[in-house]
This record gives structure tokens, C-alpha cells and sequence, in this order.
């Protein structure tokens, strides 16, 4: 049986055609009527010519998302068990996973289940279901990951806002399997942490940081370590086994400074670890006055842009917290500085923090360029996945 239509206006087709899997409202000149979402489309250019075949989403703005560009390719429960082994191969590779390990196992468009997002922690599984495809198809696709990796449950963390945008109510709870315990221990290097996969942020820890974690080791023996918007102490943790005199961790949230410090117990890094619960702008600010210094900084605030109307404003906030960031290191430190808002491009938030380095009085070298962690892959063809922007600076 022949998929419902969208034909799109002339000349709108060259980004579905490269690759990009996002079809947008203003682009379509014929759509069905009355069609449920999530339901599989195929889009035709303005000639009529087959293009891909997608997930429809009559409340948003992004009508059809594309799960393939192969036309004899049905969209059914063989299609994410293929996407999901092939997903899975690229993770044994890495790696990643295993019984203690945690990972990203699918990662939306980037593996091309679009609005698909699959975490591992240890034996369970946690996902996010962000679009209307991915909502029409969560049943199935828990079904797969049950049987590919061989956990003991999927639980479920669609408790995001973008689903509004979708048309789709917030929801969590256990989906198929096991519910996970309140807390699930995994490891990370030499690292050990505590994960609340049911209240913690996204689905529990940021996975896309663990490269950039183990990154910091080398600049870190005997030195004082700052670590801004810690949550559970990821950074400063790495920073701690690796040989840290000292590390603070600062984060406005008392429920993740609590499980931050069973993480610094947990790794024996208590004895040099100090907690602060505060306002990072102001406290910052105070330490400045004051004239305290850290070796090494991490700057890991949360998503300043939600949209590119923000964008001026989000700009203030990087530039305030990397001046403040520059004005605390000593002669000679180092700053890691990161940006996971997606209208925030590399070349912006670079020129950002050089204008903070300016007006700091600073001169700064430039280490490594970070991003997020490969299990967290993105399409060559859409830019949008890269949203982990990140530098390691060293002030001369």
C-alpha cells in the first residue's frame, strides 16, 4: 500500500536531496489531511520525483522528519532493529557499554532514527522518545533495544519541553522490563559514579562529556581545581583521582551537590573536595574580589539559547562567565569553557570567549577544540547535531 504524499515547492527539495533529514512547514505545497502523526510519508519534489521517506508531525513546525532516503526501505520493526545494530556496532567499537559502562546508544538523526535518544547505564536502558515518529514507534523500538543489548528494562525520560513542540505530553516511567533502582553505579576510566536515571538531568549523566573529562588529567596533578555548574561532580571527579590538591564544586542545585559528594566519596577524593551551593555568577564575582585563584577551571553551564532570539542575550552570559573565569585563573592556568546551546555556532562562541579574554587583560593559547564524545555522533549533512562546543585554553 502506497504511503500518503507531501510535495514540496520548487527549488525546496536541495537540503532533503543532501541529506539533511528535516522537511519544514514552509516548504511543502501539497500535505495529506486528517493524517495521525508519526505516520510514514514520502516526500516528492515539485516534479514528482520520490525524494525520502519520513515521519509526519502536523504540530510542528518541522513537518516530516526522514528515516531513509532508500525507496524500497519500509518503515517497520525490522527497520529500527537495522538502525539499531548498526548503531550498536559502532558503540562495541568505541567500546562503550557492557555491564558497568554507560553510553549513548542511539543518538536521534545522528544514527538516523531522528528524535530517537537511547542511553546504557550498566543493565538498563533509558529513552527518549522527541518526536512524532519516534513517539508512533516507541513500543517497537523499546522491543529492539531489549533484545540487541540484552538489559533488564527500558525506562522512560520523554519528560522534555521540545516534545510540546511536537504536540506530544511529557512522560516517564518504566516502559518495558525492569524499572531501575533509584540510583545505578557505572564507571567511566577509572571513575566511579552514581547515576539517578530517573530525576537526574537528560537521562542522568552527561555522556558527551567523557572525553572531555578524561581530557583535564594532565594539567590537574597538584593543582586547585574549579569546577562551575559541577551537577554530579563529573569534571571535578576526573580531576580528583587524577591527582588534584584541591577541587571545588560549584552548582546552584542541593540534590546534585549531594550525590557529588557520595561521588567524591565513592572515589576517595573527599578529603580534597570542598561544595559550594550558590549562584554561580555571584559567587564567582565574590571569589574575584576576594583575589582566589584556581589552577584549572571548567566552565559547563547549562543552555543559555533556546532559540536564535536569544542569541544576544546567551552571548552575555558566555562572555560574563568566561571574563569571570579568566579574572580566577592563576598566571600560567588553565580554562576548559563549553557551549551545548545549538544556535550558539564554534565560530560565535570562540569570538566570545577571546572578547571575555580581552577585557580580562589576558593573552590565551588554545589547547584542544572539544565536542561531544563520538557516541554521540552527527550527520555531515546536518550541522544542527553538533551542539558540544568546547576549548581547553592556557593562559600565557
Amino acid at each position: 500500500m502506497a504511503n500518503p504524499e507531501v510535495t514540496l515547492k520548487p527549488g525546496r527539495e536541495h537540503t532533503l536531496r543532501r541529506g539533511h533529514p528535516w522537511v519544514f512547514a514552509t516548504s511543502i505545497a501539497r500535505e495529506p489531511q486528517g493524517l495521525a502523526p508519526g505516520a510514514s510519508v514520502d516526500v516528492l519534489d515539485a516534479t514528482g520525483a520520490w525524494l525520502a521517506r519520513g515521519a509526519w508531525s502536523p504540530a510542528s513546525q518541522i513537518r516530516v522528519r526522514a528515516w531513509t532516503w532508500q525507496r524500497d526501505e519500509a518503515i517497520d520493526a525490522a527497520f529500527f532493529r537495522r538502525r539499531l545494530a548498526a548503531a550498536l556496532r559502532l558503540r562495541e567499537t568505541l567500546g562503550l557499554g557492557g555491564h558497568e559502562g554507560a553510553c549513548r546508544v542511539l543518538n536521534a538523526e545522528g544514527d538516523g532514527l531522528p528524535g530517537v535518544v537511547l542511553d546504557r547505564y550498566g543493565p538498563h536502558l533509558v529513552a527518549q522518545f522527541l518526536s512524532a515518529g519516534a513517539e508512533a514507534f516507541r513500543e517497537e523500538i523499546a522491543r529492539a533495544a531489549l533484545e540487541a543489548t540484552a538489559c533488564r528494562g527500558v525506562y522512560e525520560r520523554s519528560d522534555v519541553e521540545v516534545r510540546a513542540k511536537e504536540g506530544l505530553p511529557q512522560r516517564a516511567g518504566a516502559l518495558l522490563g525492569d524499572e531501575p533502582p533509584p540510583e545505578i553505579t557505572i564507571r567511566e576510566g577509572e571513575l566511579r559514579l552514581l547515576v539517578d536515571v530517573r530525576n537526574g538531568h537528560k537521562t542522568g549523566l552527561y555522556l558527551d562529556q567523557r572525553d572531555n573529562r578524561a581530557a583535564v588529567a594532565p594539567f590537574v596533578r597538584g593543582a586547585r581545581v574549579l569546577n562551575v555548574f559541577c551537577y554530579t561532580g563529573g569534571f571535578g571527579l576526573a580531576a580528583g583521582v587524577a591527582g588534584a590538591s584541591q577541587v571545588t564544586q560549584l552548582d546552584q542545585s542541593a540534590p546534585a551537590l549531594e550525590l557529588a559528594r557520595r561521588n567524591a566519596e565513592l572515589n576517595g577524593t573527599a578529603a580534597r573536595t570542598e561544595h559550594v551551593q550558590a549562584d554561580a555568577f555571584a559567587k564567582l564575582r565574590e571569589w574575584r574580589d576576594e583575589g582566589r585563584r584556581f589552577d584549572l577551571i571548567v566552565l559547563d553551564p547549562p543552555k543559555f539559547v533556546a532559540s536564535a532570539a536569544q542569541l544576544d542575550s546567551a552571548r552575555r552570559g558566555y562572555k560574563d562567565i568566561n571574563l569571570l573565569g579568566f579574572k580566577l585563573l592563576a598566571p600560567g592556568g588553565v580554562l576548559c569553557t563549553f557551549s551545548c546551546s545549538g544556535h550558539m555556532q564554534p565560530e560565535m562562541f570562540r569570538e566570545t570567549v577571546a572578547e571575555a579574554a580581552a577585557d580580562a587583560r589576558v593573552q590565551a593559547q588554545v589547547l584542544r577544540q572539544l565536542g561531544q564524545a563520538p557516541d554521540h555522533p552527527f550527520g555531515l549533512h546536518y550541522p544542527e547535531g553538533f551542539y558540544l562546543k568546547g576549548l581547553m585554553l592556557r593562559v600565557m
